[in-house]
């Protein structure tokens, strides 16, 4: 087996782990990014709403709450100046009755918080000019919501980090590896051509497989417990009836099944939330089940009436990679200062993970600079 050594190794091709690669390419390091699938972006970075976020809801205070902040003003940037497809077609988060409506000020208030101030409330009236499909009493708008070509995203991403010398190696799994005593890290790769590699730092950006790579490292802090929850989007058959993002006042501190769109025009509806029992993301089925057709159909008639279940088609489901014991807990990111080495552990990246990750990304460039 033959040994390599190089400057950082970036493990996992999702947006998270492209962004990173790239900042830190930017920034004259010598990148390889290490990816156990055939091509980047195959699982949560390619199973999700590619909504990006306001920044509305998530406790101040939280990685959670800046990163989305900070991400979703870099990611409206990049986009822009790189020709990556985005709309800032805006969401608005409806209230069905008199009893949601009075909590709207509540999330202008929690929103204001974060940081983001462009909340409008508008009335029945102008809902009805806006969105005539719309039953509702009143909504909040959020003109800083938007949506992006998740794919194209990380196209760009993985250009211009290869521009800078990064070099992306795929079908490459991390089998194991142990913290060296000069604080650099040796990982054992496996593969069509397995080799032992030495790296100055490791980023762990493995997304759903991030604790379980952690855990084959000998010598680094023991990962936080997994807990995978499936989302499952259904494909609306017929012309989108709206033309924004389509939220419910949030209920038991879930955001409800809200309508979304793509680029294309193309409407659907999820995620869901479904807690699985099985924490192995290689044994979940990405299958959506048709019989959830049902309670789709029945929380968005509360506000889209016409909605018939006939409607909806399975489409398909994404997995949100949550820190065990933590239902809306935030992300967890060990730098330098926590770890004997410069190196970046990223656990729990679920939304707005797509949102953050350029924020997540110059947060991770700045640790290790200093590291």
């Amino acid at each position: 087996m033959e040994s390599f050594d190089t400057d950082v190794v970036v493990v996992g091709a999702g947006v998270v782990g492209l962004a990173v690669a790239r900042a830190l390419a930017l920034a004259g390091r010598e990148v390889l990014i290490l990816e156990k699938n055939p091509v980047m972006g195959e699982e949560t970075s390619a199973r999700n709403s590619e909504v990006i976020h306001a920044g509305i809801y998530y406790p101040p205070g939280t990685l959670k709450a800046r990163h989305c902040r900070r991400g979703r003003d870099l990611l409206y940037r990049y986009c822009e100046a790189r020709g990556v497809g985005h709309r800032r077609c805006g969401k608005l988060i409806v209230a069905g009755d008199t009893d949601e409506a009075a909590r709207l000020p509540q999330i202008a208030a929690h929103a204001q918080g974060n940081g983001v101030t462009d909340l409008r409330l508008i009335g029945a009236a102008e809902l009805q000019a806006l969105e005539p499909a719309l039953r509702a009493s009143a909504a909040l708008f959020s003109p800083s919501t938007g949506i992006v070509d998740s794919h194209a995203l990380m196209l760009a991403l993985l250009g211009e980090a290869e521009a800078h010398g990064a070099q992306l190696v795929t079908r490459a799994p991390v089998l194991g590896g142990q913290l060296c005593g000069d604080g650099s890290v040796e990982l054992a790769v496996g593969g069509d051509e397995p080799m032992l590699l030495r790296c100055r730092s490791l980023v762990n950006c493995a997304g759903l497989w991030a604790p379980a790579l952690s855990a084959r490292i000998d010598g680094l802090p023991p990962p936080p417990g997994l807990a995978l929850v499936k989302g499952n989007y259904f494909a609306l058959s017929r012309p989108a009836p709206f033309s924004r993002l389509i939220y419910p006042v949030p209920r038991d501190g879930g955001l409800g099944v809200h309508f979304t769109l793509d680029l294309a025009g193309r409407g659907k509806f999820g995620p869901d939330t479904e807690w699985l029992d099985d924490t192995d993301p290689a044994r979940i089925d990405y299958t959506v089940n048709p019989e959830r057709r049902a309670g789709f159909a029945e929380a968005i008639a509360r506000y889209w009436p016409a909605i018939e279940a006939r409607d909806l088609s399975p489409d398909y489901a994404g997995l949100r990679p949550k820190i065990a014991g933590a239902a809306y807990g935030d992300f967890v990111m060990l730098g330098p200062g926590q770890l004997a080495g410069p190196h970046a552990l990223l656990y729990g990246i679920e939304s707005p993970g797509l949102t953050s990750a350029l924020s997540i990304a110059e947060e991770v460039a700045d640790w290790l600079a200093e590291g």
